[in-house]
């Protein structure tokens, strides 16, 4: 590793000189044209400063742990770090990660090796919005769950978290159908993701209920999980009936592709003859399907973002004295071509 010491050989000055210099401290201390120089090497060579030694010195790492379970493995969810990554960088802080791959022995572990590298904030990250058993860590140390609720409100005194507003993504993508035209809608559910689940039939109910739409318990199918090939099943049994309905709201854009292949398979038109909304806005389906699938976007992104400076506000004393928060990221309306009027109007 580059030293000051490296930089002062060069240059021909002493060390102390270097320190004064590149800790901004060096001016009316250290001659200009000299100062200019050491800069100038120290630019040249590379040099970065040792962010152990000043820890160690100023109790400050400028260090945000994050634990995750699965989210590193997972393409989509990949964006919630991407996002928590660009936010440390901008807060000049770096984040830390260790995925746990869905190994619920490895996080006591994981969490041990961050603290012992001295972080000052911790974030614990999962790949869908689930009750969250917090890790144990000093009762000062702020803590955000990163897509998920913590499992006992009390657990630790500072802890924040950010999910999907599941419910209000729901009731839009169904508004959008509703909006087409349409007023009978069937709906798939997913039985592995029980909050989810809940808040985005409460969504869906919603939107029909201000409509004015009675709810037809006969247009709503389960799936297993959220994978294209559970759909199948419920889709042949909403579809292929004479009484189906002109649109479905899909649990995720994997069931509705599903529903595509049922769709294509009984020679109904999409959108001309079914109209599909999803939710998620997983790229590599939504925008692969043929027509492109109307969805609403599961904000990854923004909520990576909103953990690390809800971290940042704890630490720099912006949000001394606040009370603990747990706050829904709006999912916005994803347009493509998905969606049409009911046929025959």
């Amino acid at each position: 590793m580059l030293t000051m010491k490296d930089i002062a050989s060069h240059v021909g000055v002493s060390v102390s000189s270097v320190s004064l210099v590149l800790s901004g401290r060096g001016e009316g201390r250290v001659n200009a044209s000299v100062a200019q120089r050491i800069k100038q090497v120290a630019d040249e060579l590379g040099y970065v400063p040792n962010q152990l030694a000043r820890s160690l010195k100023t109790k400050q790492s400028r260090t945000i742990g994050m634990v995750s379970d699965q989210v590193a493995t997972v393409p989509f969810s990949g964006h919630m770090l991407a996002g928590a990554q660009q936010a440390a960088w901008d807060s000049g802080f770096m984040l830390m990660l260790i995925d746990t791959y869905g190994n619920d022995e490895v996080q006591t572990p994981a969490v041990q090796s961050l603290l012992q590298r001295n972080i000052e904030g911790l974030i614990v990250a999962t790949n869908f919005h689930k009750l969250v058993e917090l890790p144990l860590v000093p009762p000062t140390m702020p803590v955000v769950i990163l897509d998920g609720r913590p499992s006992v409100e009390d657990a630790h005194p500072t802890v924040d978290y950010v999910v999907p507003d599941e419910e209000l993504g729901a009731y839009t993508s169904t508004r959008l159908l509703i909006e087409a035209g349409h007023t009978r809608i069937g709906f798939c559910d997913v039985r592995a993701y029980p909050i989810a689940s809940r808040l985005r039939a409460r969504g869906h109910e919603r939107a029909l209920a201000e409509a004015g739409l009675r709810r037809d318990e006969s247009l709503t199918v389960v799936a297993e999980d959220a994978a294209t090939r559970f759909a199948v099943e419920p889709a042949r049994q909403l579809l292929d009936r004479e009484d189906r309905p002109t649109a479905v709201f899909c649990f995720s854009d994997q069931t509705a592709m599903g529903f595509y292949q049922v769709a294509r398979h009984l020679g109904l038109d999409i959108p001309g003859d079914l109209s599909i909304a999803g939710f998620d806005n997983q790229e590599f389906v939504a925008e692969a399907l043929d027509p492109g699938l109307t969805t609403v976007q599961l904000p990854h992104r923004d909520m990576g973002e909103w953990a690390v400076r809800r971290v940042v506000g704890r630490l720099d004393g912006s949000l001394d004295g606040a009370e603990r928060e747990g706050f829904l990221m709006p999912c916005a309306p994803v347009l493509r071509h998905s969606i049409g009027p009911p046929s025959g109007t």
